[in-house]
């Protein structure tokens, strides 16, 4: 019998979730074939079998959570198809009925508790979803059993999410269970705001020259290079330009030391159905205007037909996004950690703003957007990501110099 094992992923990520098996128990196999889809917290990955085979036995169903190195089927070499497979269905066992908020709790709990802390609270009769974690993601860990096995922690007084609902009978509710995506993004943004000093500063960008450009060159530049020449590659090249004048915002926190990188990776958001991912544009310094756009398209279809590779995410030195697309007049990014900087655009509104001329000033309707930078402060000081930002801004506003700059 041939052992399937959740192969190798990446460095950074170590389990995922059963979303789907692509064959039955009783089929055939062949060497090479994806029999099972993985969604991990950044990309789905399909698992290819490494022999050829009869499916015998399905070890994991979809929605466990499985981590490398666990087997989740098995194959049998000398079986003939629809000979001795074994059911799927695993064997009954009555247990007592617990209340629904308790076996939801637990199997919340369960779901982000690592291999070893699940035994050890089944061995020690211990309710994980009593367990308070001391990771910053959320994960229950063994230290954190033996912790609550000295010193019990009193239960919260506030009301469970099922007690409130019930305090609000014929109240339609219905109930949508988080995706491990979902889960590891929320943890990210959670964990991201208590290990950086987070801070962000603004200010307000007047895009009149940028959308003359984009005037005057969008015909020609479609007819050229078969890509719309939109704001992202202005504001990717205006980053680009900025960080070479403010290198610490193009680094990351490494134990006691900082890691200044002296490449441009820069991430572009992407809203997806399954949560925001962060394709990256590989040295962007050195791209033009043409491949950035076309880079960012490529990346956004992918990430919206669910095919972006790993390759495609890993990395980034600083990162751009754009809830302008939404409608967002304002915000405040979250840092995309282990980065100290995002730049937030938004939308773009015509104001009326006061313009200097020889003639003395006068007020103008002008296409403005207010841009956000959050920083990671423990690095990065104050005055310099004003600064920065600054920089981008004047990029922006004289968008020849992005030739020179970028």
């Amino acid at each position: 019998m041939i052992e399937v094992k959740v192969p190798e992923l990446a460095e950074s990520i170590t389990e995922g979730t059963i979303v789907r098996w692509l064959v039955d128990v009783g089929n055939q196999v062949n060497q090479g074939d994806d029999i099972a889809e993985i969604e991990t917290d950044k990309v789905n990955i399909q698992i290819s079998a490494e022999h050829t085979g009869i499916l015998k036995k399905i070890e994991k169903k979809v929605d466990d959570i499985v981590e490398v190195g666990e087997v989740i089927a098995l194959l049998d070499e000398s079986a003939e198809k629809a000979d001795t497979v074994e059911s799927v269905t695993p064997p009954v066992t009555v247990k007592p009925t617990l209340p629904v908020a308790v076996r939801e709790s637990m199997v919340s709990a369960s779901q982000i508790a690592s291999p070893a802390a699940r035994k050890l609270a089944r061995e020690k009769g211990i309710d994980l979803a009593s367990v308070q974690s001391s990771d910053p993601l959320g994960r229950i860990r063994v230290d954190d059993i033996a912790h609550q096995m000295e010193i019990p922690l009193p239960r919260k007084a506030s009301p469970t999410v099922e007690e409130s609902v019930q305090s609000e009978p014929g109240k339609p509710v219905e109930r949508i269970k988080m995706t491990h995506r979902r889960q590891t993004i929320a943890g990210r943004l959670v964990a991201a705001q208590h290990e950086a000093a987070m801070l962000t500063t603004f200010n307000e960008v007047d895009l009149t020259a940028i959308m003359a450009v984009r005037k005057r060159r969008k015909e020609s530049f479609v007819q050229e290079h078969d890509v719309k020449l939109g704001f992202m590659s202005f504001f990717t090249k205006a980053v680009v330009g900025a960080l070479k004048h403010f290198p610490l915002l193009n680094a990351e926190i490494s134990g006691t030391d900082i890691l200044v990188k002296k490449f441009y990776d820069i991430g572009i958001a992407v809203a997806t159905d399954q949560g925001l991912v962060v394709p990256v544009v590989r040295d962007a310094d050195r791209l033009t205007f043409a491949e950035i756009e076309k880079s960012i398209k490529d990346m956004a279809v992918k990430a919206r037909t669910n095919k972006l590779t790993l390759s495609d995410l890993q990395g980034g030195t600083f990162t751009i996004t754009n809830g302008g697309t939404f409608g967002s007049l304002l915000s405040t990014p979250i840092i995309n950690a282990p980065q100290v900087g995002i730049l937030g655009m938004h939308g773009i509104k015509k104001r009326p703003i006061a313009v200097e001329t020889l003639e003395g000033d006068k007020i103008e309707i002008r296409p403005m957007m207010y841009i956000a930078l959050s920083y990671d402060h423990r690095i990065v000081d104050g005055s310099e990501a004003v600064r920065f930002l600054v920089t981008v801004k004047k990029l922006l506003e004289d968008p020849e110099t992005l030739l020179l700059e970028s």
